[in-house]
């Protein structure tokens, strides 16, 4: 089978249904006692909706678990999260230190907006951005985990990232998202790769004058 008959494939779906809805049943009663840390926390609701572009190009609501004060995306750095960032709460801290925040993708899964694995979903300005070349990241479903994700995630420059996820495109199969899978579950554990740093992840460009 080829990578591109994968990505569209029943048999990378029924992983996804499967694994995420055991993954789905056995982490709600903590999505659930997260929520109400959160709300106790800070002001805000505790599931964080942000809309991202997915397959070909499609927009849906990402689901998280909030890390930061209400109204973050307006303050400070902006889409741009490093360590030590103020926005960011004191549970935020260790919810994004586990990858716990992420666990409320597992609904976009089952609603077939994500994959368990694939590229990372982005928002509109940075996919505008995109060579055409780059745009081939587009052909398939976002994922929670991906073969950039476990190569050095949020670290990495933008561009190195993004050619991972094209190598992930044109590789694709069962074999590989199992090993992206158990790799993932070791990244979880250490937090690498959680924060850009000096010279990883995507940098707005200046304003014209």
């Amino acid at each position: 089978m080829t990578a591109a008959r994968y990505l569209t494939s029943r048999r990378k779906r029924a992983l996804d249904l499967l694994l995420g809805s055991i993954a789905f049943v056995v982490s709600a009663p903590a999505i659930g006692i997260a929520a109400v840390a959160i709300r106790l926390e800070t002001h805000g609701h505790a599931i964080y909706r942000q809309r991202r572009v997915g397959r070909d190009g499609r927009p849906f609501l990402l689901y998280k678990l909030r890390t930061m004060v209400s109204g973050a995306e307006n303050m400070g750095a902006g889409l741009a999260v490093d360590a030590g960032d103020a926005r960011i709460t004191r549970l935020g801290a260790w919810l994004r230190r586990t990858s716990f925040d992420e666990v409320p993708n597992l609904v976009n899964v089952l609603r077939g907006h994500m994959s368990l694995v694939g590229p990372r979903p982005t928002v509109q300005v940075q996919v505008d951005r995109y060579s055409d070349r780059q745009r081939r990241r587009l052909d398939a479903l976002p994922g929670i985990t991906g073969w950039a994700q476990v190569n050095g995630r949020a670290s990495l420059p933008w561009h190195e990232r993004i050619e991972l996820d094209l190598w992930y495109v044109e590789h694709a199969s069962l074999r590989l998202d199992l090993r992206i899978l158990l790799r993932t579950a070791r990244m979880a554990a250490s937090g690498a790769g959680l924060y850009r740093g000096e010279t990883g992840g995507w940098r707005e460009p200046p304003l014209r004058q």
